[in-house]
């Protein structure tokens, strides 16, 4: 069967950076789920985007669908065969759907009964019938972000602006917004002119022949290298930020490194404000010595060639300046107020609309901050700390250079702090408490930092919950999801010895009391508890804790997570050992038949009959006894050395027993023992065939 390629490019206005990759990454995944639906063979599929441009290749694209032959079922035997001998208008009416004749029917068995079957052939169209219908495909991506244009109805990231469909060296016929297909595509929007592609395989070459290099990883691979020559000619180290990386390489077609300079009086700001300014605002990359210090230096990538590149880097050069002017005048302004005055401004803030103002919740926050001081037994001078930094964590807010870099945001917290005599904890703590910021950061050095972090998120959380603001979905506004992952990451590796539950329940109470939010006490609990269970449940996923594991883990009570966590660990460690099976069989017999029991009654040893109920209950005691004391490894062989005593009193013992006595003593001695294997884990859940 021959074979040919099939190219398609979606020519667009420039597209935001931040969405090209998920774009293309879409385009690629359904054309290639569309070829194999359609049951088109193909050998491979490669993918290509610039700002201006989606574009997948498959190769060696079947010149047809394939064949289909099917077996199709159809009525009983004695259902398809009349009473003489011919065939009834079932088994007609069969065949005439599947297109074949009564000749063609043959019988299987199923289950002990004779059908009728036949088989149905499919001829394969050919693929150049059917590769119209890749229309559907452009139209039904979806993007973050949409606009109409002109009088069109089409919701799209950008306008398109033309449309390269290409099979061998055939154009597929289709029209998007009045746009036909054809063989042709831009190049650089500058450097570049029209382009006639005769075959896919000659689109990477022609591109690049007008100065677009079409494979985003190639870009990439491109900037990293220029960035590289840069240092070792100047001495330098270029710190590379991945997400900047990726967004520089989505801006451009025909990368070009470059740098530029700024004056040295600028280096008197924060570092953090002049990497901002560089990074957020310009996308350049920050320059280093080799010992770390920032230099006046910064290097951008131009969408261009090598020409006139002293004229583009002043032109960078000016752009930057002002920038960073106005950061100097800012930092400058801000010195001039003090902390009482910028948390006086806060009482005018909407945090929102009903939860009411920013100073509100900053004192909702130190409220609980104190408890949670006290519940965790800080000494008198973290505490101390703690209150000053909860009293005073947003008054950064108000000052001018995080009105202007929102993403400065605690950052500046901590140096105007510092610059304002307040303690070194303090200080800190005012920068950690939003930590962890994102996925790949960590929690809080400091406990006073990590506390901080810990009422301020509890207090974001339970907040919006109760105002009936719950994430769903993929909608999560307010990052609660985050916040709560946060909380879960900082109790863990803090190993901080208090329920998660108790925690909540403080939150909410001092919440009730404000009357935030129309949710009764237990019904808000009850959502929260259910909504960390599922952060939990995440974090312990990603330490590759198997998923009925988690779920018996999760079974009961959010506790002290340290240990929930440190328990999932042991059994994931232990289920591959020999006697792991029959230690959870054991278990669990306990925790099914104590389910039986009505009522809660004191264990009476004088009612035992026989020595294994003794010498069970004996044993029960000793690791109850011996629990307190052990880690969680040592819960586990404790628990794990039950399992003979289990298995004893079950073959010798009926608990279910018909003298009521007997059956209520021992369903009492189930239920304590199940408490003791609960406490553990719920070991009912873990699968163990």
């Amino acid at each position: 069967m021959s074979k040919h390629d099939l190219l398609l490019e979606i020519g667009l206005e420039e597209m935001p950076a931040r969405f090209v990759t998920s774009s293309i990454e879409q385009l690629k995944g359904k054309i290639v789920a569309w070829l194999e639906e359609k049951k088109i063979g193909f050998d491979s599929v490669s993918h290509f985007s610039t700002p201006r441009r989606l574009a997948v290749i498959a190769y060696g694209v079947s010149c047809s669908q394939e064949d289909l032959e099917e077996e199709a079922k159809g009525p009983a035997k004695k259902i398809a065969i009349s009473e003489d001998g011919s065939w009834s208008k079932a088994a007609i009416g069969f065949t005439r759907g599947l297109g074949v004749n009564v000749e063609d029917i043959y019988f299987k068995e199923v289950n002990g009964v004779e059908y009728a079957h036949a088989r149905k052939f499919t001829k394969g169209l050919a693929t150049k019938e059917i590769l119209p219908e890749l229309e559907q495909i452009i139209t039904g991506l979806s993007f973050p972000k949409n606009m109409r244009w002109a009088n069109e109805s089409l919701k799209y990231i950008r306008p398109i602006k033309w449309l390269l469909a290409l099979y061998g060296t055939e154009v597929i016929p289709f029209s998007i917004t009045k746009i036909a297909t054809s063989n042709q595509t831009m190049g650089h929007r500058f450097l570049g002119g029209k382009i006639e592609i005769d075959t896919p395989e000659e689109y990477v070459t022609k591109l690049l022949s007008q100065y677009v290099i079409a494979n985003a990883e190639e870009r990439k691979t491109a900037i990293l290298s220029q960035l590289s020559k840069l240092q070792e000619e100047k001495n330098w180290i270029i710190p590379v930020d991945e997400d900047l990386l990726e967004e520089v390489t989505n801006l451009v077609e025909y990368p070009t490194a470059l740098f530029g300079r700024f004056e040295e009086e600028f280096l008197q700001l924060p570092e953090e404000v002049l990497i901002t300014s560089m990074k957020e605002h310009q996308r350049y990359f920050p320059v280093k010595d080799k010992d770390g210090t920032l230099l006046p230096y910064f290097v951008t990538v131009r969408n261009g060639d090598h020409m006139h590149l002293e004229t583009v880097a002043k032109g960078n050069e000016k752009v930057l300046r002002a920038r960073l002017s106005d950061a100097a005048f800012f930092y400058r302004e801000d010195q001039k107020t003090s902390i009482s005055d910028s948390l006086a401004k806060l009482s005018s803030i909407v945090y929102h609309e009903e939860i009411g103002t920013l100073a509100e919740k900053v004192q909702r926050v130190r409220t609980l901050t104190n408890q949670l001081a006290d519940l965790l037994s800080f000494n008198e001078d973290d505490k101390k700390a703690a209150d000053r930094a909860a009293e005073i964590n947003k008054f950064d807010l108000v000052t001018h250079m995080v009105y202007e870099f929102p993403e400065l945001q605690g950052f500046m917290g901590e140096k105007y702090a510092r610059q304002k005599g307040e303690s070194e904890a303090v200080a800190v703590a005012i920068n950690e408490h939003y930590m962890p910021r994102n996925a790949e950061d960590s929690i809080p050095s400091t406990n006073v930092g990590a506390l901080l972090a810990l009422a301020e998120k509890l207090d974001t959380i339970v907040s919006f919950f109760a105002i009936g603001n719950i994430p769903s979905g993929s909608q999560d506004p307010y990052a609660l999801r985050r916040q709560a992952t946060g909380i879960v990451q900082i109790l863990i590796q803090k190993e901080w010895n208090v329920s998660l539950q108790h925690l909540l329940e403080i939150a909410v109470t001092l919440l009730n009391k404000e009357g935030i939010g129309k949710k009764n006490q237990e019904e808000l609990e009850g959502d929260l508890v259910s909504f960390f269970k599922l952060r939990m449940k995440h974090y312990l996923q990603e330490e590759n804790i198997r998923y009925d594991i988690i779920d018996a883990i999760l079974a009961k009570e959010l506790n002290v997570l340290s240990i929930s966590a440190k328990k999932a660990k042991v059994l994931q460690d232990k289920k591959d050992e020999e006697g792991f099976k029959e230690t959870i069989e054991a278990l669990s017999r306990v925790l099914t038949i104590s389910s039986k029991a009505t009522e809660e009654i004191e264990v009476d040893a004088l009612l035992f009959e026989n020595q294994y109920e003794e010498a069970l209950f004996k044993q029960y005691k000793t690791v109850k006894a011996s629990i307190e004391e052990a880690d969680e490894e040592e819960v586990f062989v404790l628990l794990a050395s039950l399992k003979g005593a289990i298995n004893d009193f079950f073959e010798h013992t009926m608990v279910m027993a018909e003298d009521e006595k007997l059956r209520r003593n021992r369903l009492a001695f189930m239920i304590d023992l199940a408490k003791v294997i609960s406490s553990f884990a719920y070991v009912k859940e873990i699968i163990t065939k």
